[in-house]
């Protein structure tokens, strides 16, 4: 195939985001189209490169210098020819053919191909004419060298005009040289006198031969007329000149002066110059020549990045007859002038704006720039920069360079970046070019949906409608698209044991809340549950936040009277006859569920015998006003109302009778409420003050015991009154039961002792006997004034105190047995 895939160097250079391969190939011009040049995937992937073989493209061209030539294929990676290539017309004579392409793989690492074009010697030498005529003086002395016109061969180097030969060989002979772009060119020589008498006319044959083998040759006749001239010919000073003209010379810009001498005299000694016709057109309209001075000047705009070096040969001939020219060549320079700003070629797909998702690393290339100056040396040696604080920066390479990503992208703070590279050589003055384009940020779910708070609080009233609307949660998300359109959902949970989603719902689009069910405050006060926000990406993002509904009491509950106890709304309460102003009737109690104001409860009488009772609002307390005399009626009727201070009052009422008993006493009635309670109290201080007397009396004994060695407690009760006890317990009759009257200025209290506690302990108490009864034994009752056991036994005897109905305050004790009767009914007992 003539394709020969040379790889003939690889670097792995890491550039941030790939790595850099250098593939150099070369193929033979003429290859039909379709030809496969090199599998650059193939070596591409053994220089190093990472290849995903799931993209569907593994290469993707940025760059191509000859797009009609040669392509990549994207998915096998092959170097194919698109048409048949021909050197000559594609590179010329250039010394080198290069295509040059850049891929960047679908990993972002970048492939620079260089594809040399070789030359085939496809092509003879030619000559612009197919006949040379020269005319040469006779006197024309052996060693005069008369240039000839060159032969073209398209192809270059080896395969161009190498050689020239003149067929026959005998009067005069050829010379190849060389100009300084490379081509070479044929100089008659005279090798012999020439005798125009002796043959006026010779006819030869050039052949131009290149260097291919067996080498291809072009011919043309050469006619050369011998002439009969004057004696001198005109004579350059020098057979070749070099001068040197910066480009963009303007016309008229002098180059050099040529002076060729001829001492003849007259129009054969008088000179003029002009090009020889093998200068080509174009040196033509770049210079002229004076014929009377051989002054060259510039005639046409020169640039040095189209042609460096011009050769011009003139010739010098004087006017006379059979004149014989004189030659000279003059090799022009054109200098370097920085004329040329670079020229910055951004390769991507789309030149003015390139794409680059926020996601993007660092190192990450985004675009490739080629940055060119026509312009050689310092003139074309080209520095490049990114300007701007931009998240970007532009890494350089021999050939191009890459932009790469050079910080973090966020598209919510900046979508798009206007980038401008700066190119600029090292001429002197400077010159610059600047490319501006667009890096646009693509959207990546990078951000999480956010509540405008993190908590919500909403207030509502108990007994709402179900559906209600409670509020609304909204959270932003600062995405495009998908990313950013955020949905809502209830976090499940449980309120009071029940699943959240029977209290309240949302709607998944606009955030608002609604109540599913009615609430009630005293069931559930207030409940917490979280709503999750979350965006359509892939994978999505979320984020909650806490709502807290907040149930207000409403005035729904009736209050409940709960004291003094209701049958079908009445109650029942006694008081003595004789109780005074302010004795305490009842305490009437309600319960009402509400809170704050709707549960604060008053109380009130609405109805009745308002005029003997007062009540309190507050406590509930009922009190009499008055005295109730002897000609009272013996009951009274109030209604009471309990009502709360919500802004729809409710209350609840109750009929409460009030009956008036003789067989109380009104200072030690206490209520019906608390008699229960003052029984357990006295019960217990009755207990304790048996066991602290019998403590008393024990420890008494002991220490007489032992002062007076004869007395016994038990032998001084059987010898002052020993009597033998009975087997059967002795009934109380009326002789055993007497009323003693307190004397509150003699004696706090009476004591009671038995008539044995007494005869035994006559050495040792002093006592005041009161009226004992006949026949006293030790069972029967005895009343002592025992000053030193006032205080202790009168917590005892004030329990067990009652007051009898229609006597005065100082009232008789009943004792039987010695001991105080405690009475728990208000019966009324005679006297004995």
């Amino acid at each position: 195939m003539g394709a020969l895939p040379a790889l003939l160097g690889a670097a792995l250079l890491w550039a941030g985001a790939g790595a850099l391969v250098n593939l150099k190939y070369s193929v033979e011009e003429e290859q039909r189209a379709g030809t496969v040049i090199a599998n650059i995937a193939k070596d591409a992937r053994d220089a190093g490169f990472v290849i995903d073989p799931r993209q569907p493209t593994a290469f993707r061209v940025v760059s191509n210098s000859a797009p009609h030539l040669v392509d990549i294929n994207p998915g096998s990676g092959l170097l194919v020819t698109k048409q048949k290539i021909d050197r000559d017309l594609l590179c010329r004579q250039s010394p080198k053919c290069v295509i040059s392409l850049e891929v960047m793989s679908s990993s972002m690492e970048i492939c620079v191909i260089k594809l040399e074009i070789k030359d085939l010697n496809d092509n003879a030498p030619s000559f612009p004419t197919d006949q040379i005529e020269l005319e040469i003086s006779e006197t024309a002395s052996p060693g005069t060298r008369v240039p000839l016109e060159s032969a073209y061969d398209p192809d270059s180097g080896s395969f161009g005009v190498q050689s020239y030969q003149i067929t026959p060989n005998d009067l005069f002979g050829l010379e190849t040289k060389t100009r300084g772009d490379g081509s070479r060119f044929a100089e008659l020589v005279v090798e012999k006198s020439l005798d125009r008498e002796t043959q006026s006319h010779y006819s030869y044959v050039i052949t131009a031969l290149d260097g291919g083998d067996p080498p291809n040759f072009g011919t043309v006749e050469l006619s050369i007329r011998v002439i009969d001239s004057n004696d001198n010919n005109p004579l350059f000073e020098e057979p070749a000149y070099t001068v040197s003209v910066p480009e963009n010379a303007p016309p008229g810009t002098p180059v050099i002066r040529l002076n060729a001498s001829d001492p003849d005299e007259g129009t054969n000694g008088q000179v003029l110059y002009s090009f020889h016709s093998y200068v080509s057109d174009r040196a033509r309209e770049l210079f002229q020549i004076d014929p009377q001075s051989g002054l060259i000047t510039v005639s046409g705009a020169i640039d040095y990045e189209e042609g460096h070096v011009y050769e011009l040969d003139v010739q010098a001939k004087d006017l006379g007859p059979n004149s014989i020219p004189a030659h000279c060549k003059v090799t022009i320079s054109v200098q370097d002038a920085n004329d040329n700003p670079p020229l910055i070629n951004l390769l991507s797909v789309n030149s003015e704006l390139v794409e680059v998702s926020e996601n993007a690393p660092p190192g990450y290339v985004i675009a490739l720039v080629r940055v060119s100056d026509r312009d050689s040396g310092a003139n074309g040696r080209v520095q490049c920069k990114l300007l701007g604080n931009v998240p970007f920066r532009l890494q350089e390479y021999e050939s191009f360079s890459t932009i790469l990503v050079d910080g973090r992208l966020d598209r919510e703070q900046r979508d798009q970046y206007n980038l401008t590279i700066q190119a600029k050589d090292n001429g002197v003055p400077s010159l610059q070019a600047t490319k501006s384009f667009t890096v646009k940020i693509t959207d990546e779910n990078d951000n999480h949906p956010h509540f405008s708070k993190p908590y919500y609080q909403v207030i509502v009233q108990e007994n709402n409608t179900p559906g209600a609307y409670l509020l609304s949660v909204s959270a932003r998300d600062p995405d495009l698209g998908l990313n950013g359109s955020v949905s809502y959902q209830i976090v499940p949970s449980q309120v009071r044991d029940m699943p959240v989603f029977t209290y309240v719902s949302i709607n998944p689009n606009s955030g608002d809340i609604y109540a599913l069910r009615s609430f009630n405050h005293e069931q559930t006060k207030a409940f917490e549950f979280k709503v999750l926000a979350k965006d359509g990406g892939n994978p999505s993002l979320q984020s909650n936040a806490t709502v807290r509904v907040i149930v207000l009491d409403v005035n729904d509950n009736t209050p409940v009277i709960t004291a003094p106890p209701l049958v079908n709304g009445t109650a029942e309460v006694y008081i003595p006859r004789n109780a005074g102003v302010g004795y305490l009737v009842t305490v009437v109690k309600a319960d009402d569920y509400d809170e704050g104001e709707n549960g604060r409860l008053s109380y009130e009488m609405v109805e009745g015998d308002r005029g003997f009772f007062e009540i309190d609002q507050v406590n509930g307390e009922i009190r009499t006003t008055r005295a109730f005399g002897e000609n009272a009626k013996t009951a009274y009727e109030l209604i009471v109302v309990a009502h709360d201070h919500g802004k729809t009052s409710l209350s609840a009422s109750a009929l409460i009778l009030i009956y008036l008993s003789p067989a109380l006493d009104a200072q030690e009635s206490i209520g019906s409420v608390n008699l229960s309670l003052i029984f357990i109290i006295a019960l217990g201080s009755i207990a304790a003050i048996l066991f602290v007397t019998m403590i008393f009396v024990a420890v008494k004994c002991k220490r007489d015991n032992k002062e007076i060695r004869t007395y016994n407690c038990r032998i001084a009760e059987y010898s002052y009154g020993h009597q033998k006890k009975s087997s059967k317990k002795k009934k109380i009759s009326k002789n055993d039961i007497r009323l003693v009257p307190r004397d509150v200025e003699e004696t706090d209290k009476m004591n009671v002792v038995s008539c044995s506690s007494l005869t035994s302990s006559l050495n040792y108490f002093d006592y005041h006997q009161q009226t004992l009864p006949l026949g006293c034994r030790r069972s029967d009752s005895t009343f002592l004034n025992v000053e030193s056991q006032n205080s202790r036994n009168a917590g005892s005897n004030h329990i067990y105190h009652h007051t009898f109905t229609g006597q005065s305050p100082q009232q008789p004790d009943l004792i039987i047995n010695g001991m105080p009767l405690p009475e728990v009914s208000p019966a009324w007992v005679p006297p004995g």
